[in-house]
């Protein structure tokens, strides 16, 4: 009945048109693409004007060509001490499509293999949704209904697909994944280990939420095509999902029942800190890092503007101590005063204090508090600066 009249080109619109916009979301937000946007954007418009379900089914095809093109040259990060283990073909996504089957099963690299099994657990969630409604996953509007597919619940998590590849990326932009979860079987075929498909598992909520009011959406179009609208209601309740939907207000809020493992970005190791190294391993990294900015300190203070303005900074000087006269300063302080009241006085005092008083560098004034002798021109400024009354 749905087919006759007119009530499945509507839902399969709004269902592609969910899944486009999202598709547009994550492109502009996820990778900063604006081309691909626009032309996700360009076939939202021509969506909008389909005719018929092979209409909807020929723009929405256009999509996945431009969307994963997208994600081709995205990093995966993996802790530095797997990276020897790592086949050169999970550093990256590739393609969407995988080699051993011109399609997305059978994934060849750790990323598409991710994305299969929370796609599975997003098809499962939709399932259920429809049955808690009355409807039967086995007959779908946008689908194609095959024995070995449950039609309607691939047509229900449609829209939901941008929500769990956002949910990756997110992944894996923020953390590394780590080499023992996953194994590469003989053909090629990249597999989730045992423990990190239960950790995944935990996500099921959250597709549960997301797709439970878009299978409520898709029995209310279904009931408002019905002839006999007026003398049939609705039996279906809400689906618990979508009760506990009205308790979260914001998608970020959503994904907070899942907790990633955070693991140090070079051994692996399970982390608890904002770090994104364990106390080991920044240990270890400390002296590189202290030799490095060392290293590159010296390079800086030798090329010619470091060494052209050193250069003023000591005709400055040296022409301040030749114009400097000690009969025009009738209160100079004393080589005692500066030994018995000033120079006991400067090691208490910052270095960003003493350098930030006199014009010198932060190393300059460390030496100077720890005893470096200044001209007495300068004396008087230290008087002030250490609160000698004079």
């Amino acid at each position: 009945m749905a087919l006759q009249n007119g009530t499945a080109l509507t839902i399969s619109r709004e269902l592609r048109d969910r899944k486009l916009a999202a598709q547009e979301r994550a492109v502009k937000n996820g990778f900063c693409s604006e081309s691909a946007a626009l032309a996700i954007r360009k076939w939202l418009s021509e969506l909008a004007e389909a005719s018929s379900i092979e209409a909807v089914r020929s723009v929405e095809a256009k999509g996945p060509k431009v969307y994963w093109a997208t994600w081709r040259g995205l990093g995966v990060m993996f802790p530095r001490q797997d990276l020897q283990r790592v086949p050169e073909h999970w550093r990256t996504f590739g393609s969407r499509i995988s080699s051993l089957t011109a399609s997305p099963r059978r994934a060849t690299n750790p990323v598409n293999a991710i994305l299969n099994y929370l796609y599975a657990l997003l098809e499962v969630q939709a399932r259920l949704a429809a049955a808690k409604l009355g409807l039967d996953p086995g007959l779908g509007v946008l689908h194609a209904d095959t024995q070995y597919r449950e039609s309607l619940a691939c047509d229900l998590m449609e829209p939901i697909r941008p929500e769990v590849d956002a949910f990756v990326l997110d992944w894996l932009q923020r953390e590394p994944l780590l080499r023992s979860y996953f194994f590469e079987e003989r053909d090629g075929n990249c597999r989730l280990t045992s423990s990190f498909a239960l950790k995944l598992s935990e996500t099921a909520p959250i597709w549960a939420r997301l797709v439970a009011p878009v299978a409520e959406w898709f029995a209310q179009q279904i009931h408002k095509s019905r002839a006999s609208q007026s003398r049939v209601r609705l039996l279906a309740r809400p689906t618990s999902a979508a009760r506990r939907e009205k308790k979260i207000t914001s998608h970020v809020e959503r994904k907070l029942s899942f907790r990633r493992a955070k693991v140090c970005v070079t051994c692996g190791k399970k982390i608890h800190s904002p770090s994104t190294t364990c106390d080991e391993c920044a240990k270890q990294k400390s002296p590189e890092r202290i030799i490095e900015v060392a290293r590159l300190g010296r390079i800086v203070t030798l090329v010619p503007e470091a060494q052209a303005k050193r250069s003023a900074t000591q005709k400055v000087n040296t022409q301040a101590v030749w114009d400097w006269n000690p009969s025009d300063h009738p209160k100079l302080v004393t080589s005692d005063v500066y030994s018995a009241q000033i120079k006991p006085r400067l090691i208490s005092l910052s270095c960003s204090l003493v350098g930030k008083r006199l014009g010198v560098s932060v190393g300059y004034a460390d030496q100077i508090r720890k005893g470096r002798v200044l001209h007495p021109r300068l004396w008087q400024a230290l008087a002030k600066i250490a609160g000698v009354s004079e």
